[in-house]
């Protein structure tokens, strides 16, 4: 295993499935010569040519339409957003089109496009470049959604989303990009879609989550254990398909659960896995289930008010604290 950080494992996987299937190939904004904002693709130019790297106009629109249609006529492109924000001026050509052509044309069309975008705050970029608005693309069938919280993860699902045939909005949380954790070195792997996963047992709590609250959540997780309360630490990694066995299976054991969520707490993804819960296992309800999630605030560029609007451990230990 080597261990490296959630950038290298993503520019691994992207060289690896470069390499592997000349389909592939990446566009956006400065991924060539300037190797993208946080350089994950950063050498790829000279590598691969401008042929398979190509920079974009500044246009997110153009960039997802011409991703839908290379994605078509049988190419397999990666399109980057310079920030999840930006998506949203490609929301037409990524939840009107990607993900409604292979039902539209009666499977006639596969899309097989993976649009990679960092969002989440954190990083004093202001209101209108740190949002987390997961649940909105999350909301729409026929888009794949994942946003992991390791390097691991973030390695074996963009290989998984390179080869998928459905399009996938693979969201990479911008503080999480010199997280270091073990990755297999060599190794062809990859991580299904929908699949759940626990990252550290327990018998107290259920702590849901995904992305950068994972990391939260486990720091919270180890100083609850201090206090000799043993919470059980659900990853989500992909937001659609939903896995919920796991978080049901380690809910009937312990009967509470806290979510933990960067976006914020209204119509949010805690409370749809809050939701579930109440309706596939009320019987084991034992406490108020809690969410932990964002100021209902947009976020400050100040790196002292950005910080008071964010989640963070001391949330999550008070939300377990009161139910159990």
């Amino acid at each position: 295993m080597a261990r490296i950080t959630m950038r290298q494992a993503i520019t691994d996987a992207l060289r690896e499935e470069m390499n592997r299937d000349e389909a592939v190939f990446i566009m956006g904004e400065e991924v060539g010569m300037w190797g993208g904002t946080y350089a994950v693709t950063r050498g790829f130019y000279d590598e691969f040519g401008d042929k398979r790297i190509k920079d974009t106009p500044i246009s997110e629109m153009v960039i997802g339409g011409a991703a839908v249609g290379a994605a078509m006529n049988g190419l397999r492109p990666v399109a980057e957003f310079m920030t999840i924000n930006f998506a949203f001026l490609a929301l037409d050509a990524i939840v009107n089109h990607a993900a409604k052509i292979h039902y539209m044309f009666g499977g006639q069309f596969k899309c097989p496009v993976v649009f990679r975008a960092p969002g989440g705050g954190g990083r004093q970029l202001g209101a209108t470049h740190s949002h987390t608005p997961d649940v909105i693309f999350a909301y729409f069938p026929g888009l794949v959604v994942v946003s992991p919280g390791t390097p691991y993860d973030a390695k074996g699902l963009l290989k998984a989303a390179i080869r998928s045939d459905d399009p996938v909005l693979f969201i990479e949380h911008a503080t999480l990009y010199q997280l270091r954790g073990e990755v297999p070195e060599g190794e062809d792997y990859t991580v299904p879609f929908g699949v759940s996963e626990v990252k550290r047992p327990g018998s107290d709590v259920t702590i849901v989550t995904y992305a950068q609250g994972l990391q939260i959540s486990l720091e919270a997780a180890e100083r609850l254990a201090q206090d000799g309360i043993e919470a059980e630490v659900v990853d989500l990694r992909t937001l659609r398909p939903l896995d919920m066995g796991p978080v049901l299976d380690s809910f009937k054991k312990t009967f509470k659960a806290v979510i933990v969520e960067e976006g914020w707490r209204s119509y949010g993804i805690g409370a749809e896995i809050a939701a579930r819960l109440q309706e596939e296992a009320f019987d084991y309800l034992d406490a108020p289930i809690r969410r932990v999630a964002q100021q209902e605030a947009l976020l400050p560029y100040s790196r002292e008010l950005e910080q008071m609007a964010l989640i963070n451990v001391d949330q999550v230990v008070k939300a377990v604290k009161e139910i159990v």
